[in-house]
């Protein structure tokens, strides 16, 4: 005859030690089960709570409000995010889920969907649904909520459907513009750096006159400038890839000679030899589009500094195949899966299928 499992005690129960699925301290939590009535029906116990524990139906008790657990949750699963991206969240969390008061497993689908409902514009409803869904699938892994409360939150809740503004590339006038427009050396180089060299506006910001070889007309773009608030602090690229970019003859002179004149190492200092502040940013920008609207013969609106960064990749795009994607991707620091993804549009809108079979399969 089989040996029973467990051994009853003293007081006349049959009792194990089982881990619950949950952690204290980094350590593995364990609580104990007990039967009356016999080892198999305390195998029976365990057997359930494995299976409740592999299910994920199993919760440790918790009265964290959603706000206490949305902001743990930042600073700790989240920590490695980019500035933006933290400060996205961190605004989203503050400014709307904030307004959710209840206890992270107290939260019900109508709180979600009241919340969704009483906040405007399509891209803010966006971002709040997809940091709702990360922090709930971050409760369920900490065991705070079960996945069937999950569930019972997001699902039918209807996406909210948001369509970025089209990225574009610089009109004709804005060009014309571009190249009558006189502007004092510092935004004349900064306008001119932009346009020539399909920077983003936090490199071109970071460009110290070490990171241009005037000899080589290379820039060797490494670093960006970021404005989590309003003073600027200094990060790697996006992505962290590194490049080297050429300087075309159209801007050359112009950078040359406004480097040749720097008395600091910034290219583009606040005050001495600072990096500028982001409001600092926003008055030159306003100035450099003001001058470019007195010279235009249009109107000059909704002009920003990536534009002139997709404006420099289309431009690129028309010239393939006498420049490869992978070339055109490795120059803006970015995939060539982008390239494509992005700039199809500009590759199609090049392709001549008819005269190239017809050349390609002459006799």
């Amino acid at each position: 005859m089989a040996s029973s499992k467990y051994k009853r005690d003293k007081r006349g129960y049959y009792n194990t030690r089982v881990w619950d699925g949950t952690y204290v301290d980094g350590k593995k939590r364990y609580v104990y089960i007990r039967s009356s009535k016999s080892s198999k029906d305390l195998e029976k116990k365990v057997a359930e709570l494995n299976a409740n524990i592999a299910n994920r139906n199993v919760t440790r008790s918790s009265n964290i409000s959603l706000h206490e657990y949305a902001t743990g949750w930042l600073s700790v699963y989240k920590a490695g995010s980019s500035d933006n991206t933290k400060v996205m969240y961190q605004n989203c969390i503050d400014k709307h889920i904030a307004k959710i008061k209840v206890p992270l497993h107290l939260l019900s689908r109508a709180q979600y969907i009241t919340l969704l409902n009483i906040t405007e514009g399509s891209r803010t409803k966006q971002i709040i649904q997809m940091t709702m869904r990360q922090i709930l699938k971050s409760a369920v892994k900490d065991k705070l909520i079960t996945p069937a409360v999950m569930e019972e939150i997001l699902n039918d809740v209807p996406k909210v459907k948001y369509k970025s503004s089209e990225k574009r590339a610089l009109y004709e006038y804005e060009k014309n513009a571009i190249k009558n427009v006189i502007l004092p050396p510092k935004e004349q180089a900064f306008l001119f750096l932009l346009y020539g060299c399909g920077l983003r506006r936090g490199e071109a910001l970071a460009l110290t006159r070490f990171d241009v070889n005037l000899n080589r007309r290379e820039i060797s773009v490494n670093k960006a400038v970021a404005f989590p608030k309003n003073d600027p602090i200094l990060k790697g690229t996006k992505n962290g890839v590194n490049r080297v970019v050429p300087i075309p003859d159209s801007i050359f002179p112009t950078v040359q000679s406004y480097i040749k004149s720097l008395r600091g190492s910034n290219l583009f200092p606040m005050g001495s030899d600072n990096y500028m502040s982001k409001s600092s940013y926003v008055k030159m920008w306003s100035r450099i589009t003001k001058a470019l609207g007195e010279v235009s013969d249009q109107p000059i609106n909704g002009l920003t500094a990536h534009i002139f960064r997709h404006n420099y990749c289309s431009s690129l795009c028309y010239k393939i195949p006498e420049i490869s994607i992978n070339k055109i991707a490795e120059l803006l620091g970015d995939d060539p899966r982008m390239v494509v993804d992005v700039y199809n549009h500009e590759i199609l809108g090049k392709e001549k299928p008819t005269e190239t079979i017809s050349n390609a399969l002459a006799l």
